[in-house]
């Protein structure tokens, strides 16, 4: 099988074509032109006209290289500087027109999603990466994408400002001598991995593996090791200093020259050298793994191995490993959200038929019901309110705004209120997703509602329909479940309102 996958970054448009070539995946053709899409992005906070008029005949230029392979496969994908600027579905659009190519612009969710699998099937036989707690840091031109691994999976990740070429255009910025512009660079640097670092403080991370897809190169040319093997190796924090240090003592044009940089890396080389050395605050190991790699060759994998790469990532698992996560950081009773999900989850198989609900929005109820109590972490006052406000703050993996805003939105309606039209958050729904969530919402209500003790008395539910509308949840406990009795009649009114059906409660003895 062969793919191509073309690369729209923010400083240079790509394309990689790969094979697989029985056991491995063999890249078989690269190009590279540069163009100017991030300083365009970035600095105006849109893509010029310009801009678009170079990506499309390098498009175009490309889409005849094509025509030369027999090509199963080809996808068009944008990160950073495309998802960024205001007139990003403007330019979606014209290329689209103008090319044919319809392009993915991929969140940070995505692109964690594809370097975390990639990176377990590329690292297969020289690294552990399902025995220990990893940072995987994907440095790009426009961000710095960090996945957290616990064991394999991903729990937590973050897109960060702090591009090689972003980092570039805010050191021109600032003004003073270059030494003090090279001091508040360091600070800027350092306060942001600082702040992400609080976002996981109770994990203990093993390594650091950072993936580069070409500035680690000017780390062979400058600091040359011939104890480097191969793409993947170890670097040290002494040698960080020494980048730095090199770096630093150079005009940018020199570097070029003294080092055999390419040009159009110098300028952005100083940026990345105190990047790649403030990442040390984050792991108290004296180095961290760089892997030779891109973006490119994990979406190449993905698409030529498919499943048999991606099996163990599987969205649904990784959210539900995030959703624990945030538990945990978030002080949640564990026990009892995981029962109310376990409840929720129990209660969906049962009524999603005569609700009417798909298969896949089990998820979305899933992760409302790990999440619903998050918002104690601010008030118990009006928790409800916070826990919406919370959820549509976080970068759920790859989870589109809309999905998140539903999970939102679900988690919110789990106590008393329902859905109003004047809750910003569920009126900016489409009236299909208002329904969903006003479904999925009402299971919920119950499911907390068998929990209120959060002493999971309930170990089973069985739902039986009756005739004449009535439904009848069978319960299947040892205990007094009185509280959850109360709770389940203030709360089941909501669900016999959008079901149509009256539904009542039975206690059975566990077998």
């Amino acid at each position: 099988m062969r793919a191509a996958i073309i690369d729209i970054g923010s400083h240079s448009t790509k394309l990689f074509i790969a094979e697989d070539d029985g056991e491995n995946l063999k890249i078989i053709e690269t190009l590279r032109n540069a163009n100017d899409l991030g300083k365009s992005s970035f600095y105006k906070g849109k893509i010029a006209q310009d801009v678009f008029n170079d990506v499309i005949e390098v498009l175009n230029r490309y889409k005849q290289v094509l025509e030369g392979y027999d090509i199963e496969v080809v996808r068009v994908i944008a990160t950073t500087a495309v998802r960024e600027a205001i007139n990003r579905n403007i330019f979606i659009d014209t290329v689209r027109r103008m090319t044919g190519f319809e392009i993915e612009v991929l969140s940070v969710g995505d692109v964690v999603y594809y370097i975390d699998a990639f990176i377990s099937y590329k690292l297969n036989k020289t690294y552990p990466i399902n025995e220990k707690n990893l940072l995987i840091v994907e440095l790009g031109g426009g961000s710095m994408d960090i996945s957290v691994l616990e064991k394999g999976f991903a729990v937590a990740s973050f897109g960060m400002p702090l591009g090689t070429l972003r980092l570039y255009q805010f050191k021109n910025r600032i003004d003073g001598s270059k030494r003090e512009v090279y001091q508040a660079l360091e600070e800027y640097v350092e306060n942001e991995i600082i702040n992400t670092k609080r976002s996981f403080p109770d994990i203990k991370i093993d390594d650091i593996i950072l993936i580069d897809e070409s500035h680690s190169m000017a780390i062979h040319k400058i600091l040359p090791d011939n104890k480097r093997d191969g793409n993947f190796f170890k670097f040290r924090y002494s040698e960080s200093e020494e980048l730095v240090r090199k770096i630093q003592t150079h005009k940018m044009e020199d570097i070029s020259e003294m080092f055999d940089v390419p040009l159009e890396m110098s300028d952005s080389i100083d940026g990345y050298a105190i990047i790649l050395n403030k990442l040390f605050k984050l792991v108290k190991k004296r180095s961290i793994f760089i892997l030779e790699t891109s973006l490119a060759e994990a979406l190449l994998a993905n698409t030529i191995f498919g499943t048999d790469l991606s099996q163990k990532y599987r969205k649904e698992n990784q959210l539900i490993s995030v959703a624990r996560f945030l538990c945990h950081k978030y002080d949640l009773d564990i026990k009892h959200t995981r029962h109310v999900a376990f409840l929720s989850e129990e209660l969906f198989r049962q009524l999603k038929d005569l609700l009417g609900l798909e298969e896949d929005q089990l998820l979305y109820l899933t992760l409302a019901a790990y999440l619903h109590n998050i918002g104690l972490f601010i008030n118990n006052r009006s928790h409800h309110k916070h826990t919406e406000y919370i959820i549509n703050s976080l970068s759920l993996f790859r989870l589109q705004p809309e999905e998140i805003k539903m999970i939102a939105s679900i988690a919110r309606y789990h106590r008393k209120a329902t859905p109003q039209k004047s809750h910003y958050n569920y009126v900016s729904l489409s009236s299909d997703e208002q329904l969903v969530v006003q479904k999925l919402s009402s299971i919920l209500r119950i499911a907390n509602a068998l929990d209120a003790s959060h002493k999971q008395k309930i170990k089973q539910i069985d739902v039986q329909m009756k005739k004449r509308g009535l439904i009848t949840l069978d319960v299947y406990t040892q205990d007094s479940i009185a509280l959850e009795r109360t709770s389940f009649l203030d709360r089941k009114r909501f669900f016999e309102e959008i079901s149509g059906k009256s539904i009542n409660l039975k206690v059975k003895p566990i077998a």
